[in-house]
């Protein structure tokens, strides 16, 4: 009786979560346009003007899409710049062939192959969190791509702990899937709200952030499951890639805040600009996590300068 319980039980959430994604999905469509490349199909957002000098691609986090780096920041810069906006393989809108291909490594030759097929030659990198181990892995693996790179709270060294009992949960075969095809969707409805805002702090995060940056299409179980592959091997991925940081040879600007508790600024923005060449570190004692966010006129003035700096030196070299 117990078992037919839970399996009814199991069955009424599975029939949820199907209606939720369905709900989701119409609630969030895509604002772009799909690239295939090998292992992926990836949602590009490409906005502002063509001819404006070096284009700025845009990397979101975890837990995240490419509308967390378009709203305000993305924005604000396609007023005088070209931004390229993706969203990550596996997440938002794009897909990904397994859910294995988590790592930098992997994402950034996806990234660079697209990259390739929109006529974009080089770029400024703009990239948060997650994707500070993406961003340095492109300028390591494809230099040729990359101009420039803005850092915001960027996670680029192991750290100790782990990423959350449910995130290795379920990157577990059999169980993680059960879960996430079960009790993620209906779930994450009433948690999805304090979480974000536990990112945001010391900042307050902003009235309808959460539907602003389309975050319900993360409860989708494809896209959940993606989310804690790129977490739970995060770790061997950045122990891995960190002794080649003094290969990096453009320049290079981190934003972080001291009091950062989701990605610690000591183990992972220090250490990094201590390392590559040519870093300017900009530590402010009072930002949280949400750089982009919390300080958009900033980011925005120092990727101007750096594109400002690059220029003629690219002319000189020219």
């Amino acid at each position: 009786m117990i078992v037919l319980s839970a399996v009814t039980a199991l069955a009424l959430l599975a029939l949820v979560t199907q209606a939720g994604i369905i709900v989701v999905q119409r609630s969030f469509p895509p604002q772009g346009r799909m690239i295939e490349v090998e292992g992926a199909t990836l949602h590009v957002v490409d906005i502002g003007p063509r001819d404006a000098g070096w284009p700025i691609v845009m990397l979101h986090g975890a837990s995240s899409n490419l509308e967390v780096m378009r709203r305000p920041l993305g924005d604000m810069l396609a007023g005088n710049h070209r931004v390229i906006l993706i969203d990550r393989p596996g997440h938002g809108w794009s897909t990904r062939a397994r859910r294995q291909d988590s790592t930098p490594q992997i994402q950034a030759r996806m990234i660079d192959e697209a990259l390739g097929k929109l006529g974009i030659d080089r770029a400024i990198f703009v990239a948060h969190s997650w994707s500070g181990a993406l961003g340095a892995r492109l300028a390591l693996d494809h230099p040729g791509r990359v101009a420039g790179l803005v850092m915001l709270a960027p996670v680029t060294h192991p750290w100790r702990g782990g990423v959350g009992r449910y995130n290795e949960i379920i990157a577990t075969p059999v169980i993680g899937p059960l879960l996430a095809f079960t009790i993620t969707l209906p779930l994450g409805f009433f948690v999805t709200e304090s979480g974000a805002r536990n990112v945001f702090l010391p900042q307050t995060m902003p009235d309808g952030f959460v539907k602003e940056s389309a975050t319900p299409l993360l409860l989708r179980p494809r896209e959940f499951i993606a989310n804690a592959y790129d977490l739970v091997t995060l770790k061997e991925a950045v122990a891995a890639q960190a002794p080649r940081y003094g290969e990096i040879k453009v320049p290079v600007t981190i934003i972080a805040g001291a009091p950062d508790k989701t990605v610690r600024t000591d183990i992972h923005a220090r250490p990094f600009a201590a390392t590559v060449p040519d870093a300017k570190l900009i530590v402010l004692p009072d930002l949280g996590h949400m750089v982009q966010n919390a300080v958009p006129d900033l980011v925005k003035t120092e990727i101007e300068t750096m594109i400002g700096q690059i220029a003629p030196a690219q002319a000189a070299a020219d």
